[in-house]
Protein backbone atom coordinates (compact mmCIF):
# COMPACT_ATOMS: atom_id res chain seq x y z
CA UNK A 1 0.00 0.00 0.00
CA UNK A 2 1.34 3.15 -0.86
CA UNK A 3 1.87 6.30 1.04
CA UNK A 4 -0.96 8.03 -0.52
CA UNK A 5 -3.15 4.47 -0.06
CA UNK A 6 -2.24 4.67 3.41
CA UNK A 7 -3.67 7.90 4.18
CA UNK A 8 -6.82 6.78 2.84
CA UNK A 9 -6.77 4.02 4.71
CA UNK A 10 -6.74 6.14 7.80
CA UNK A 11 -9.24 7.96 6.62
CA UNK A 12 -11.26 5.62 5.54
CA UNK A 13 -11.06 4.01 9.21
CA UNK A 14 -11.92 7.20 10.73
CA UNK A 15 -15.26 7.80 9.34
CA UNK A 16 -16.52 3.82 9.93
CA UNK A 17 -15.38 4.54 13.14
CA UNK A 18 -17.84 7.44 13.46
CA UNK A 19 -20.27 5.69 12.09
CA UNK A 20 -20.06 2.90 13.77
CA UNK A 21 -19.97 4.42 17.14
CA UNK A 22 -23.66 5.88 16.20
CA UNK A 23 -26.32 3.17 17.35
CA UNK A 24 -28.65 3.01 14.74
CA UNK A 25 -30.37 -0.58 15.17
CA UNK A 26 -33.59 -1.70 13.65
CA UNK A 27 -36.02 -1.95 15.32
CA UNK A 28 -36.68 0.95 16.20
CA UNK A 29 -34.69 1.98 13.59
CA UNK A 30 -33.57 5.28 14.90
CA UNK A 31 -31.11 7.18 12.20
CA UNK A 32 -31.78 10.61 13.12
CA UNK A 33 -28.31 11.23 15.00
CA UNK A 34 -26.16 9.05 12.56
CA UNK A 35 -27.80 11.53 9.77
CA UNK A 36 -27.04 14.47 11.92
CA UNK A 37 -23.77 13.82 12.25
CA UNK A 38 -23.36 12.92 8.70
CA UNK A 39 -24.77 16.13 7.54
CA UNK A 40 -22.44 18.28 9.70
CA UNK A 41 -19.44 16.07 7.95
CA UNK A 42 -21.49 17.21 4.18
CA UNK A 43 -21.71 20.91 4.94
CA UNK A 44 -18.43 21.09 5.97
CA UNK A 45 -17.45 20.07 2.80
CA UNK A 46 -20.18 22.72 0.74
CA UNK A 47 -23.07 20.27 0.13
CA UNK A 48 -26.74 20.96 0.50
CA UNK A 49 -28.08 19.19 3.11
CA UNK A 50 -31.17 18.00 3.70
CA UNK A 51 -32.66 15.42 6.06
CA UNK A 52 -36.19 13.94 5.26
CA UNK A 53 -37.98 12.01 7.88
CA UNK A 54 -41.54 11.26 7.23
CA UNK A 55 -42.00 8.98 10.39
CA UNK A 56 -39.82 9.70 13.79
CA UNK A 57 -36.90 8.65 14.22
CA UNK A 58 -36.30 7.22 10.97
CA UNK A 59 -34.25 9.74 9.25
CA UNK A 60 -32.64 9.69 5.79
CA UNK A 61 -29.98 12.38 4.67
CA UNK A 62 -29.36 13.90 1.08
CA UNK A 63 -26.72 15.94 0.41
CA UNK A 64 -26.69 17.39 -3.40
CA UNK A 65 -23.53 18.84 -5.34
CA UNK A 66 -23.96 20.28 -9.06
CA UNK A 67 -27.14 20.90 -10.99
CA UNK A 68 -29.00 19.16 -13.60
CA UNK A 69 -28.41 16.13 -15.70
CA UNK A 70 -26.68 13.75 -15.51
CA UNK A 71 -27.15 13.11 -11.36
CA UNK A 72 -25.55 10.20 -9.90
CA UNK A 73 -26.78 9.09 -6.53
CA UNK A 74 -24.24 7.46 -4.19
CA UNK A 75 -26.82 5.72 -1.70
CA UNK A 76 -25.89 3.73 1.34
CA UNK A 77 -28.50 1.86 3.73
CA UNK A 78 -27.42 3.28 7.48
CA UNK A 79 -29.62 1.10 9.67
CA UNK A 80 -28.48 -1.71 10.66
CA UNK A 81 -29.83 -5.15 12.40
CA UNK A 82 -29.20 -6.12 16.23
CA UNK A 83 -26.00 -7.00 18.01
CA UNK A 84 -27.54 -10.25 18.91
CA UNK A 85 -25.54 -12.25 21.32
CA UNK A 86 -23.40 -9.78 22.80
CA UNK A 87 -20.81 -12.79 24.35
CA UNK A 88 -20.29 -14.11 20.85
CA UNK A 89 -18.88 -10.73 19.90
CA UNK A 90 -15.08 -10.51 20.38
CA UNK A 91 -14.40 -6.58 20.20
CA UNK A 92 -17.02 -3.80 21.00
CA UNK A 93 -19.85 -3.59 18.41
CA UNK A 94 -20.14 0.00 18.92
CA UNK A 95 -16.19 0.94 18.32
CA UNK A 96 -14.19 0.02 14.92
CA UNK A 97 -11.86 -2.71 15.73
CA UNK A 98 -8.64 -3.30 13.24
CA UNK A 99 -7.44 -6.62 13.23
CA UNK A 100 -4.87 -7.79 10.45
CA UNK A 101 -6.79 -5.17 7.94
CA UNK A 102 -10.40 -5.97 9.16
CA UNK A 103 -12.32 -3.01 10.50
CA UNK A 104 -14.83 -5.16 12.87
CA UNK A 105 -18.33 -3.85 14.42
CA UNK A 106 -21.61 -3.59 13.95
CA UNK A 107 -22.81 -2.36 10.76
CA UNK A 108 -19.07 -2.37 9.45
CA UNK A 109 -19.65 -4.55 6.24
CA UNK A 110 -24.06 -3.74 6.01
CA UNK A 111 -23.53 -1.07 4.98
CA UNK A 112 -21.32 0.94 7.16
CA UNK A 113 -18.67 0.10 5.18
CA UNK A 114 -20.09 1.47 1.79
CA UNK A 115 -21.36 4.73 3.64
CA UNK A 116 -17.63 5.70 4.98
CA UNK A 117 -16.16 5.05 1.23
CA UNK A 118 -18.88 7.76 0.21
CA UNK A 119 -18.31 10.11 2.86
CA UNK A 120 -15.05 10.33 1.31
CA UNK A 121 -15.78 10.60 -2.00
CA UNK A 122 -18.26 13.19 -1.51
CA UNK A 123 -15.03 15.13 0.15
CA UNK A 124 -13.11 14.51 -2.58
CA UNK A 125 -15.89 15.62 -5.07
CA UNK A 126 -15.64 18.67 -3.18
CA UNK A 127 -11.90 19.07 -3.10
CA UNK A 128 -11.88 19.06 -6.97
CA UNK A 129 -14.09 21.90 -7.67
CA UNK A 130 -17.61 19.35 -7.70
CA UNK A 131 -18.88 17.98 -10.83
CA UNK A 132 -18.17 19.72 -14.18
CA UNK A 133 -21.54 18.53 -15.43
CA UNK A 134 -24.32 17.40 -13.87
CA UNK A 135 -25.10 16.44 -10.12
CA UNK A 136 -23.94 14.34 -7.60
CA UNK A 137 -26.09 13.36 -4.75
CA UNK A 138 -25.27 11.19 -1.38
CA UNK A 139 -27.79 9.21 0.36
CA UNK A 140 -28.17 7.83 3.44
CA UNK A 141 -30.88 6.31 4.28
CA UNK A 142 -33.13 4.29 6.94
CA UNK A 143 -35.79 1.29 7.11
CA UNK A 144 -33.67 -0.82 4.65
CA UNK A 145 -33.17 -3.30 6.98
CA UNK A 146 -36.74 -4.32 7.83
CA UNK A 147 -37.78 -3.63 3.70
CA UNK A 148 -39.65 -0.31 4.94
CA UNK A 149 -41.59 2.61 3.16
CA UNK A 150 -39.54 5.05 4.96
CA UNK A 151 -36.32 5.21 3.38
CA UNK A 152 -35.38 5.59 -0.16
CA UNK A 153 -38.99 4.59 -1.22
CA UNK A 154 -40.01 7.94 1.19
CA UNK A 155 -37.45 9.66 -1.01
CA UNK A 156 -38.43 8.61 -4.38
CA UNK A 157 -42.03 8.83 -3.51
CA UNK A 158 -41.31 12.35 -2.68
CA UNK A 159 -39.47 13.00 -5.92
CA UNK A 160 -36.13 14.41 -3.75
CA UNK A 161 -33.69 11.84 -5.33
CA UNK A 162 -34.32 11.54 -9.00
CA UNK A 163 -31.26 9.80 -10.45
CA UNK A 164 -29.58 8.93 -13.69
CA UNK A 165 -28.06 6.19 -11.83
CA UNK A 166 -27.99 4.97 -8.94
CA UNK A 167 -25.37 3.07 -7.11
CA UNK A 168 -26.19 1.32 -4.06
CA UNK A 169 -23.50 1.13 -1.49
CA UNK A 170 -23.62 -2.75 -1.22
CA UNK A 171 -21.04 -5.68 -0.12
CA UNK A 172 -20.23 -7.12 -3.33
CA UNK A 173 -16.29 -7.68 -2.84
CA UNK A 174 -16.05 -4.56 -5.34
CA UNK A 175 -17.78 -6.60 -8.31
CA UNK A 176 -21.14 -5.64 -9.05
CA UNK A 177 -24.93 -6.74 -8.92
CA UNK A 178 -26.81 -5.26 -12.45
CA UNK A 179 -30.46 -7.51 -11.87
CA UNK A 180 -32.32 -7.94 -8.85
CA UNK A 181 -35.49 -10.05 -8.02
CA UNK A 182 -38.38 -8.45 -6.71
CA UNK A 183 -40.00 -9.45 -3.49
CA UNK A 184 -43.38 -9.46 -2.63
CA UNK A 185 -44.58 -10.23 1.29
CA UNK A 186 -48.32 -11.78 1.67
CA UNK A 187 -50.04 -12.27 4.38
CA UNK A 188 -53.11 -14.81 4.16
CA UNK A 189 -55.05 -14.50 7.25
CA UNK A 190 -57.93 -17.40 7.53
CA UNK A 191 -61.24 -17.47 10.06
CA UNK A 192 -62.98 -19.74 11.64
CA UNK A 193 -65.03 -20.64 15.24
CA UNK A 194 -63.74 -20.91 18.24
CA UNK A 195 -65.14 -23.57 20.47
CA UNK A 196 -64.08 -25.58 23.48
CA UNK A 197 -60.91 -27.71 22.65
CA UNK A 198 -62.70 -30.76 24.38
CA UNK A 199 -65.43 -30.37 21.63
CA UNK A 200 -63.85 -29.38 18.38
CA UNK A 201 -65.84 -30.83 16.02
CA UNK A 202 -67.90 -27.57 17.24
CA UNK A 203 -65.49 -25.39 16.05
CA UNK A 204 -64.17 -24.49 12.97
CA UNK A 205 -60.16 -24.26 13.34
CA UNK A 206 -58.98 -21.89 11.54
CA UNK A 207 -54.94 -23.55 12.21
CA UNK A 208 -56.52 -26.45 10.02
CA UNK A 209 -58.11 -24.26 7.34
CA UNK A 210 -54.58 -22.54 6.64
CA UNK A 211 -52.90 -25.83 6.76
CA UNK A 212 -55.41 -26.65 3.56
CA UNK A 213 -54.52 -23.16 1.64
CA UNK A 214 -50.05 -23.60 2.54
CA UNK A 215 -50.35 -27.26 1.11
CA UNK A 216 -52.20 -26.20 -2.15
CA UNK A 217 -49.77 -23.33 -2.56
CA UNK A 218 -46.82 -25.96 -1.75
CA UNK A 219 -48.29 -28.80 -3.99
CA UNK A 220 -49.55 -26.85 -7.01
CA UNK A 221 -47.79 -23.34 -7.05
CA UNK A 222 -44.19 -24.18 -6.03
CA UNK A 223 -43.56 -26.68 -8.39
CA UNK A 224 -44.72 -24.04 -11.35
CA UNK A 225 -42.53 -21.55 -9.77
CA UNK A 226 -39.57 -24.35 -10.03
CA UNK A 227 -39.73 -24.43 -13.72
CA UNK A 228 -39.05 -20.23 -14.29
CA UNK A 229 -35.41 -19.13 -14.39
CA UNK A 230 -33.80 -16.13 -15.85
CA UNK A 231 -29.81 -17.43 -15.68
CA UNK A 232 -28.94 -17.90 -12.23
CA UNK A 233 -32.25 -16.30 -10.73
CA UNK A 234 -35.03 -18.21 -9.59
CA UNK A 235 -38.46 -17.63 -9.12
CA UNK A 236 -38.94 -19.08 -5.39
CA UNK A 237 -41.68 -19.11 -2.42
CA UNK A 238 -41.05 -19.49 1.42
CA UNK A 239 -43.33 -19.94 3.59
CA UNK A 240 -42.18 -17.75 6.76
CA UNK A 241 -44.38 -17.51 9.82
CA UNK A 242 -47.61 -19.03 11.03
CA UNK A 243 -49.33 -17.51 14.28
CA UNK A 244 -52.18 -18.93 15.72
CA UNK A 245 -53.89 -19.69 18.59
CA UNK A 246 -54.50 -18.70 22.03
CA UNK A 247 -54.11 -22.15 24.50
CA UNK A 248 -54.31 -26.00 23.53
CA UNK A 249 -57.61 -25.98 24.66
CA UNK A 250 -59.23 -23.46 23.21
CA UNK A 251 -60.12 -24.43 18.72
CA UNK A 252 -58.61 -21.32 16.71
CA UNK A 253 -60.40 -19.28 15.50
CA UNK A 254 -57.97 -17.08 13.37
CA UNK A 255 -54.45 -17.98 12.01
CA UNK A 256 -52.29 -15.55 9.89
CA UNK A 257 -49.44 -16.64 8.14
CA UNK A 258 -46.65 -14.47 5.86
CA UNK A 259 -45.12 -15.85 2.37
CA UNK A 260 -42.03 -14.56 0.72
CA UNK A 261 -42.23 -14.91 -3.04
CA UNK A 262 -39.22 -13.69 -5.12
CA UNK A 263 -39.91 -12.58 -8.44
CA UNK A 264 -37.80 -12.29 -11.55
CA UNK A 265 -37.30 -8.68 -13.29
CA UNK A 266 -39.64 -10.21 -15.77
CA UNK A 267 -42.51 -10.61 -13.71
CA UNK A 268 -44.62 -8.23 -11.56
CA UNK A 269 -45.90 -7.89 -8.05
CA UNK A 270 -49.63 -7.59 -9.50
CA UNK A 271 -49.28 -10.63 -11.78
CA UNK A 272 -47.71 -12.39 -8.46
CA UNK A 273 -50.19 -11.77 -6.52
CA UNK A 274 -53.08 -12.64 -8.69
CA UNK A 275 -51.07 -16.29 -9.21
CA UNK A 276 -51.44 -16.66 -5.57
CA UNK A 277 -54.80 -15.53 -5.12
CA UNK A 278 -55.59 -17.98 -8.31
CA UNK A 279 -54.34 -20.95 -6.82
CA UNK A 280 -55.70 -20.49 -3.44
CA UNK A 281 -59.37 -20.03 -4.76
CA UNK A 282 -58.90 -23.76 -5.91
CA UNK A 283 -58.58 -25.01 -2.42
CA UNK A 284 -62.21 -25.20 -2.06
CA UNK A 285 -62.21 -23.14 1.19
CA UNK A 286 -65.74 -21.20 1.56
CA UNK A 287 -65.70 -18.03 0.76
CA UNK A 288 -64.87 -15.02 2.93
CA UNK A 289 -63.08 -17.76 5.46
CA UNK A 290 -59.90 -16.54 4.65
CA UNK A 291 -57.93 -13.55 2.67
CA UNK A 292 -54.78 -12.19 1.36
CA UNK A 293 -52.99 -9.33 2.30
CA UNK A 294 -49.91 -8.14 0.24
CA UNK A 295 -47.40 -6.53 2.95
CA UNK A 296 -44.34 -5.83 0.81
CA UNK A 297 -44.59 -5.62 -3.09
CA UNK A 298 -41.70 -4.14 -5.09
CA UNK A 299 -40.75 -5.83 -9.02
CA UNK A 300 -36.85 -6.54 -9.86
CA UNK A 301 -34.71 -5.04 -12.04
CA UNK A 302 -32.14 -5.17 -14.48
CA UNK A 303 -29.53 -2.71 -16.09
CA UNK A 304 -27.84 -3.43 -19.21
CA UNK A 305 -23.93 -4.01 -18.72
CA UNK A 306 -23.60 -2.15 -21.94
CA UNK A 307 -25.44 1.28 -20.13
CA UNK A 308 -22.86 4.45 -20.28
CA UNK A 309 -22.48 4.70 -16.59
CA UNK A 310 -22.16 0.81 -15.69
CA UNK A 311 -19.90 0.95 -18.29
CA UNK A 312 -17.92 3.72 -16.73
CA UNK A 313 -18.01 1.67 -12.98
CA UNK A 314 -17.16 -1.43 -15.09
CA UNK A 315 -13.73 0.35 -16.81
CA UNK A 316 -13.34 1.61 -13.35
CA UNK A 317 -12.67 -1.39 -11.65
CA UNK A 318 -10.65 -3.00 -14.29
CA UNK A 319 -8.41 -0.12 -14.69
CA UNK A 320 -7.52 -0.39 -10.63
CA UNK A 321 -8.17 -3.80 -10.36
CA UNK A 322 -6.58 -5.41 -13.56
CA UNK A 323 -9.89 -7.18 -14.26
CA UNK A 324 -13.15 -7.17 -15.21
CA UNK A 325 -15.98 -7.22 -12.32
CA UNK A 326 -18.02 -10.30 -11.65
CA UNK A 327 -21.77 -10.42 -12.25
CA UNK A 328 -23.17 -11.45 -8.86
CA UNK A 329 -26.46 -12.96 -8.40
CA UNK A 330 -28.09 -10.78 -5.77
CA UNK A 331 -30.34 -13.36 -2.97
CA UNK A 332 -31.25 -9.97 -1.15
CA UNK A 333 -33.31 -7.56 -2.09
CA UNK A 334 -31.99 -3.61 -2.37
CA UNK A 335 -33.29 -0.23 -2.22
CA UNK A 336 -32.31 -0.29 -6.01
CA UNK A 337 -35.95 -2.08 -6.75
CA UNK A 338 -37.89 1.30 -5.80
CA UNK A 339 -36.79 2.77 -9.22
CA UNK A 340 -37.33 -0.84 -10.78
CA UNK A 341 -39.74 0.65 -13.56
CA UNK A 342 -37.74 4.01 -13.78
CA UNK A 343 -35.49 3.57 -16.97
CA UNK A 344 -32.14 4.33 -15.04
CA UNK A 345 -29.36 2.30 -14.83
CA UNK A 346 -28.99 0.43 -11.54
CA UNK A 347 -26.35 -1.38 -10.22
CA UNK A 348 -24.76 -2.32 -6.47
CA UNK A 349 -21.52 -2.04 -5.62
CA UNK A 350 -19.25 -1.62 -2.53
CA UNK A 351 -16.50 -3.40 -0.41
CA UNK A 352 -16.80 -6.69 1.91
CA UNK A 353 -18.49 -9.84 1.44
CA UNK A 354 -22.53 -10.03 1.93
CA UNK A 355 -21.83 -13.44 3.54
CA UNK A 356 -20.65 -11.65 6.60
CA UNK A 357 -23.60 -9.33 6.87
CA UNK A 358 -26.04 -9.90 9.85
CA UNK A 359 -23.88 -12.17 12.77
CA UNK A 360 -21.72 -11.14 15.28
CA UNK A 361 -17.99 -10.23 14.37
CA UNK A 362 -19.16 -8.57 11.38
CA UNK A 363 -16.20 -6.89 9.09
CA UNK A 364 -14.65 -5.09 6.46
CA UNK A 365 -11.22 -5.80 4.60
CA UNK A 366 -9.75 -1.81 4.75
CA UNK A 367 -8.40 -2.76 1.35
CA UNK A 368 -11.35 -3.28 -0.16
CA UNK A 369 -12.69 -0.05 0.97
CA UNK A 370 -9.40 1.72 -0.29
CA UNK A 371 -9.87 0.07 -3.86
CA UNK A 372 -13.90 1.05 -3.43
CA UNK A 373 -13.29 4.41 -2.78
CA UNK A 374 -10.38 5.11 -5.65
CA UNK A 375 -12.47 3.00 -8.17
CA UNK A 376 -15.73 5.31 -7.41
CA UNK A 377 -13.47 8.55 -7.34
CA UNK A 378 -12.29 7.37 -11.26
CA UNK A 379 -15.89 6.49 -11.83
CA UNK A 380 -17.26 10.01 -10.80
CA UNK A 381 -14.32 11.64 -13.22
CA UNK A 382 -15.28 9.33 -16.16
CA UNK A 383 -19.17 10.56 -15.44
CA UNK A 384 -19.31 13.95 -14.17
CA UNK A 385 -15.75 15.37 -14.52
CA UNK A 386 -14.41 17.11 -11.47
CA UNK A 387 -14.07 20.98 -12.06
CA UNK A 388 -11.07 21.39 -11.07
CA UNK A 389 -7.69 19.31 -12.34
CA UNK A 390 -6.30 17.12 -9.54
Amino acid sequence: MSGQEKAIADSLHGLLAELIAIPSVTPPGDTQAICEAAGEHFRAAGYDVSMPMRTPPIANLVARLGEGSPCVVFNSHIDTVGTGDRAAWHTDPFAATKEDGCIYGLGANNCKGSAAVHLWLADETARRGGPAQGSVVFVLAGDEERLGPEGTAFLREEGLIQPDVLVLGSPTENHIIVEERGILWLEIETTGRAAHGGDPPAGDNAILRMMRLLERLNSEYAPVLATRRQGEKASTMNIGTIHAGENPNVVPDRCTARIDRRILPEESVEAATAEVEDVLAGAGEPAGSYTVRRVVGTNGFSAPLDGPHVSALVAAIEERLGRPPAVLNALAASDGRFFARDGIEIVSFGPGDGAVSHAANEFIPLTEMVDAALILRAFVERTLGFALSS
